[in-house]
C-alpha cells in the first residue's frame, strides 16, 4: 500500500500584478504558505510523499529570496519526502534553475528532471515526464506505455499538461492522451497545468492549484490525497482543503423594479470570513439608473471588508425613462446632456456599441449626481 499527497501549480513568486497592491503582498505569502498546509495535510495522513506535478514555481527565473524560503520551508518539514517535477512555466529549459536546486535542494527534495523511474518503495516507482520546454509540441507520456517495472509495481504516473485540447494558458498543441494511464498499465497519472480538481478517469487526475489564484475555477484550494491498496486495485482519491483565500463568482439577477441591493446583501458572505474572500458579482437582467447607482454604491461601500469585491455588470441592461432624469436635474445643463444620452441610446441608426457607451455615460451621470447630493 502506498499513500502520497498530489499537488500541483503553487506558482511561487506569482507578482500579481493586475491586483491592489495591499493585497499583492497577502496573495503571494499565502502561496508561500500553502507549503506548510500541504505538510501539515500530509502528516495527518500518514503520508510520507507530496508529489508537486509542475509548476512548482512561476517563472524559469524566480527571484533567490523565492527559490530560497521555498526549499527552507520543506526542508522544515521532517518526515515529509517533496518530489518536485518541472512544468510548463519552470521547464528543463530553465537550467540555470535545475542545477541550482540541484545543488541546493535539501535532503528531503527530489528532483524529478529525467524521463527515467523513481523507486518510492520497494514495490512503488514514480514514472516522471518533466516538461522540456513550455511548448514541448509532443505527448512527453508515452515514454510511459514501454517503462519496464518488476510485476507487483505499483506504477505512479507524473506529468504537466492539457488532456483533450484543455490547457491553463489555451495552448492545444502539447496533448496527453486521456487513457495513457490505462496504456501505460499505470495505477495512477498524477497531472498538473489544469488549476481547478478534475477527475479524468479513475486512474487520472488534477489536483488543482492548492492556493487559488483567479476566478476561472470559482472553487477553494485542493490537493488530492491517494491510497492505492495494491498494484492494480483502483486508487482511492480525495480531495482535501489546503486553501487560505476563497475565490468566489455569484451571480446577482435584476428585474426593473427590484431593488438589488436588497438582493446582493443576501450574497454576501458575512463575519470575519470577508477578509480572505476574492468576490466577483457578475450582474444580470434588467434595471433602471437610480437601483444600479444604488447598487454600486452598496459595493463600493462594503468593498472594504473583503480582499477584493468587484461588480461586473456588462451583462446588466439598463433601462432608462424620461421620468427617471428628474433624479438627475429637471433642466439647465446636466438635463440636456441627460436628454442627449438618453436619446443616443435608443437611436437604432447607431450602433450596439455606440448605444452602448451612451447608456453607460448616463450610468457615470446618475452616479455622479447621486454622489454629488
Amino acid at each position: 500500500m502506498v499513500r502520497f499527497l498530489h499537488s500541483a501549480d503553487l506558482h511561487l513568486g506569482k507578482p500579481f500584478g493586475s491586483m491592489p497592491d495591499e493585497l499583492r503582498g497577502r496573495l503571494r505569502e499565502a502561496r508561500h504558505t500553502v507549503l506548510d498546509r500541504l505538510a501539515a495535510q500530509a502528516r495527518t495522513a500518514a503520508a510520507e510523499t507530496i508529489l508537486l506535478a509542475g509548476d512548482v514555481f512561476d517563472t524559469e527565473t524566480p527571484s533567490p529570496a523565492v527559490l530560497r524560503q521555498a526549499l527552507a520551508a520543506m526542508a522544515g518539514h521532517d518526515g515529509v519526502r517533496w518530489i518536485l517535477l518541472p512544468g510548463n512555466h519552470d521547464s528543463l529549459a530553465a537550467e540555470a534553475l535545475w542545477a541550482g536546486l540541484a545543488t541546493s535542494r535539501p535532503a528531503n527534495v527530489v528532483l524529478a528532471t529525467e524521463p527515467a523511474p523513481v523507486r518510492l518503495a520497494d514495490d512503488v516507482v514514480l514514472l516522471p515526464a518533466p516538461c522540456t520546454t513550455r511548448r514541448p509540441g509532443r505527448d512527453l507520456t508515452e515514454w510511459l506505455d514501454g517503462a519496464a517495472t518488476p510485476p507487483g509495481t505499483i506504477r505512479i504516473g507524473f506529468a504537466h499538461g492539457a488532456v483533450q485540447s484543455f490547457s491553463e494558458d489555451g495552448g492545444a498543441g502539447d496533448v496527453i492522451a486521456p487513457d495513457r494511464a490505462t496504456r501505460a498499465g499505470l495505477d495512477y497519472l498524477a497531472l498538473g497545468d489544469w488549476h481547478g480538481q478534475m477527475r479524468i478517469g479513475p486512474r487520472t487526475w488534477y489536483s488543482g492549484a492548492p492556493e487559488p489564484d483567479r476566478f476561472k475555477h470559482d472553487a477553494s484550494g485542493r490537493a488530492l490525497l491517494v491510497t492505492i491498496p495494491a498494484a492494480g486495485t483502483e486508487p482511492v482519491v480525495e480531495p482535501i482543503e489546503t486553501g487560505s483565500f476563497d475565490w468566489r463568482t455569484l451571480v446577482l439577477d435584476c428585474l426593473a423594479g427590484d431593488e438589488p441591493g436588497a438582493h446582493l446583501a443576501a450574497l454576501l458572505p458575512a463575519g470575519p470570513a470577508r477578509r480572505q474572500t476574492l468576490l466577483r458579482i457578475l450582474a444580470t437582467g434588467r434595471t433602471r439608473p437610480p437601483a444600479r447607482a444604488r447598487l454600486e454604491a452598496d459595493i463600493k461601500a462594503i468593498a472594504p471588508e473583503f480582499a477584493l469585491l468587484q461588480l461586473e455588470a456588462q451583462e446588466l441592461v439598463t433601462e432608462c425613462e424620461s421620468e427617471d432624469l428628474d433624479q438627475i436635474d429637471h433642466a439647465g445643463a446636466l438635463r440636456q446632456a441627460a436628454d442627449m444620452l438618453l436619446a443616443e441610446s435608443r437611436d437604432d441608426g447607431r450602433s450596439s456599441g455606440e448605444r452602448e457607451v451612451a447608456r453607460e455615460a448616463l450610468m457615470r451621470l446618475f452616479s455622479y449626481c447621486a454622489t454629488a447630493s
